[in-house]
Parts: structure tokens; sequence; C-alpha cells
């Protein structure tokens, strides 16, 4: 059974309208929050604040890498130039990533999913695995390894652009620029050290926190290698407190994403919904947070 032989696209269509009030709401929480991190960590600053601030900013850049895979489908906006402009310069540009670039690799992902031509296969392929080796892999994200291995992956392409395009300019230059305008920030309200904050972040927290959602979303599921997505790919029912973290803005839903990747992520939790009263989830089972999916299913 295909989600098509369950309801007519009249029924799918309220799921895939797009609401440039939410999409910018979004947007404004996730700044919000962040700034609220920097000001709680600037009021009681002491060594576990800190830790649990870059914690949190982890689960921020995580929030902006929801958005701006979003606004990469041209999901979250209603119009172009707004998925396309804001989510390069407000989401993409802050964690060193680069729009155009992620969607047209993730367009792949989609196209081949199912199949041993999905690009992403090396990241989750091999699960389960051994807490062991799961333990080794957790190591090197949270002492930064994982992370100084993408920043200088993301270096190299920025000079590759440069060098093939000099004049049109480079994410390079976006990177330098919102990051820039953060630390400014800080300066300006006298907390310039606080922002060592943020890329300590991204080169740990976040590097762990990406590894555990993509490896939920597609690590030991029932078939990898079927074309039916309720095999291929998992949606996780999680708790408040993981939403901070491994499923910002709904990100947990990945089986529905992948079912009609044209729904924003507003709409997921309403969409899951909707199958599960017609019965298209009857033979699917949905873990109850990450740390059961990890216990019972992708550590052996």
């Amino acid at each position: 059974m295909k989600v098509t032989d369950i309801a007519s696209r009249e029924e799918f269509e309220p799921f895939t309208k797009r609401s440039d009030w939410k999409a910018i709401g979004y947007i404004t929480f996730n700044w919000t929050f962040i700034a609220a991190i920097f000001f709680g960590v600037s009021v009681w600053t002491n060594p576990l604040t800190i830790l649990v601030g870059i914690a949190l900013l982890g689960g921020r850049q995580l929030a902006f890498a929801a958005l701006l895979h979003d606004c990469g489908h041209r999901a979250l906006f209603s119009q172009g130039w707004a998925n396309a402009v804001l989510g390069q310069w407000l989401c993409a540009y802050p964690i060193l990533s680069d729009q155009p670039r992620y969607a047209a690799g993730h367009q792949k992902h989609h196209a081949f999913a199912g199949t041993r031509k999905d690009p992403d296969l090396p990241n989750y392929q091999s699960y389960p695995i051994s807490r062991e080796r799961f333990r080794r892999k957790i190591i090197r994200d949270l002492t930064g390894q994982t992370g100084w291995k993408a920043l200088r992956a993301t270096w190299r392409r920025g000079q590759q652009d440069l060098a093939k395009a000099p004049w049109n300019g480079n994410a390079l230059a976006g990177h330098l620029i919102m990051n820039g305008l953060l630390l400014g920030v800080l300066i300006a309200f006298g907390e310039a050290l606080l922002f060592l904050m943020w890329p300590i972040a991204y080169l740990t927290a976040y590097m762990l926190i990406a590894r555990l959602r993509q490896v939920a979303e597609h690590g030991a599921v029932p078939d990898l290698f079927d074309l039916d997505p309720r095999k291929n790919t998992r949606t996780t029912r999680v708790r408040w407190w993981e939403k901070l973290f491994v499923a910002p803005f709904h990100l947990n839903y990945h089986l529905e994403h992948h079912l009609q990747a044209n729904i924003p992520c507003y709409n997921l939790p309403a969409f899951h919904r909707f199958l599960v009263a017609r019965g298209f989830y009857d033979e699917t089972e949905f873990p109850n947070g990450y740390r059961e999916l990890y216990a019972t299913t992708v550590l052996s």
C-alpha cells in the first residue's frame, strides 16, 4: 500500500500548505533561544552552566540544520526567495553550511533511499553496532575529532569554490559574516569570551546530536534496502526534553518527511496523526524516545 492509496490529493493539500508566519516564528524562536542561553550563562557563569549551555547550543545548531533542510526542499516558506535567502543567511551560514550544496546532495538521498545508491549509506549502513564501537564514536564526537574533520572539509570546499569563481562570492564569506555578527553582539554586551561556546558546541555537541538523529532516522531499520519508506526510514516518538536536543522542530517525524518531502516541518505531527488514523501505520512500530531506540534496536 502506498500513501497515495489512502487519501486524495485534496486531503493531502492542507498538510503541504506553507505558513510564512510559522516559518518566521520558528527562526525567531531559535535565535531567541540562543540569546537566552548566552544570557543565562553570562548571569550564572560557572563550569556547569557553561557545559549545559554548550549542550543546548548544539541542539540549537541542529535546529538550524532542520530549518535549512526544509528551506532546501522549498517547504518552510511559501516564497522561493525566502527559502533561498533566509534559509541561507539565518540558518545555514551560522552553522557553516551552504544550502544549495546541501540541498543538491540531500535530493540524491531522497531519490535513492532504500537502494545501495543512497549517498548517505555510510552514515548508518553498519547499524546495529556494538556498544563499545558506538562508545568510540561518541568519544570522537565529544573530543572534537569529528567536528574538526567536518570543519576542514568545509574550508576545502570554500577554497575550491573561491578558486572557481573568485568574483561570485562563496559560502566562506557568509560563514564569516554571520558568525562575526554573533561575536559582535556578544562583544557589545561585554561577553566576548562566551562566543567560544558557539564553535565548541559545533565541534562537539552538535556532531554528537547530529549523529544520534541521523542513525535514529535510518539505522537498524526493518529493511534498509526496501523502497517502502516504512521499512527504510523511522519516526521516533519523543519526550519534551528530547526536542531540545535531538528532535527540534519535529525532526523526529522523518518517515513522514520521506513519504511527502514537500510537507513543512510544522505540519508533520498532524500528518503523522492523519496516517495513523487511516491505518497506514498498522504494522509500523514507533520507538518511545531515543533511549529506548538505542537500547533495543541500534546497539547490539
